[in-house]
């Protein structure tokens, strides 16, 4: 098993703690683009969308780098789609399905507009809840499963809880969160800590399942 990323001191066990929001006196994006392979510079809008937080390309990059950057003939889901950033970038890295699910009307509009513009026949996008498809997916069924909730948000847990059901024993699972999260924590999914960066105010977590 992969040495696990030491935790620095005064991290404690339960659940992580709360954080305030913190606002940013910048302009978020109005978009982003696609940083490897088959839609490589292709550019997303980001819509002016209260708490809609594209994953920077920067940890974007890193975080494919992590997975090895070809995905061919896995199998992805997006639960907490937005933009579609994370999911039309495995797209574009071979991956043979990617699930996008997003309850707002309008980015599932703007999600679809994006599909048909790239012809991204292995994309699936779905206007639903997040939670409930992952609780409704096969028992490791998933290569990659990507996390991203709104951070004000108490969806953490239970997306944690089912994304470590359904992610394949060699499958990875996405978490970026205002807070690092520690193995303690993520101890009940059944998942553990493999990868760590943090780029701002955000956390990005590469996750494993725990051999058993």
């Amino acid at each position: 098993m992969n040495k696990l990323i030491d935790k620095p001191s005064g991290e404690t066990g339960g659940k992580p703690p709360v954080k305030k929001t913190v606002r940013s006196t910048a302009s978020a994006p109005h978009e982003v683009r696609i940083i490897g392979c088959q839609w490589k510079r292709t550019k997303l809008k980001v819509a002016d969308k209260p708490g809609l937080r594209p994953t920077p390309d920067r940890v974007r990059e890193t975080l494919f780098n992590w997975l090895g950057q070809d995905l061919t003939g896995w199998r992805c889901i997006d639960p907490f789609a937005g933009t579609g950033a994370l999911g039309f970038e495995a797209a574009s890295r071979g991956a043979t399905e990617v699930r996008m699910l997003e309850h707002d009307t309008h980015l599932v509009d703007q999600l679809k507009r994006v599909q048909a513009q790239l012809q991204a026949s292995g994309t699936q996008i779905v206007r639903g809840d997040g939670v409930a498809a992952l609780k409704q997916l096969s028992a490791g069924s998933m290569n990659a499963i990507f996390l991203d909730p709104p951070f004000d948000s108490a969806l953490f847990e239970p997306a944690l809880m089912a994304a470590g059901r359904a992610v394949a024993p060699d499958g990875f699972v996405y978490l970026e969160a205002p807070v690092k999260w520690t193995d303690e924590q993520l101890l009940p999914a059944g998942l553990a800590l493999y990868r760590h960066l943090k780029a701002g105010a955000v956390h990005a977590h590469l996750l494993r399942r725990i051999a058993v």
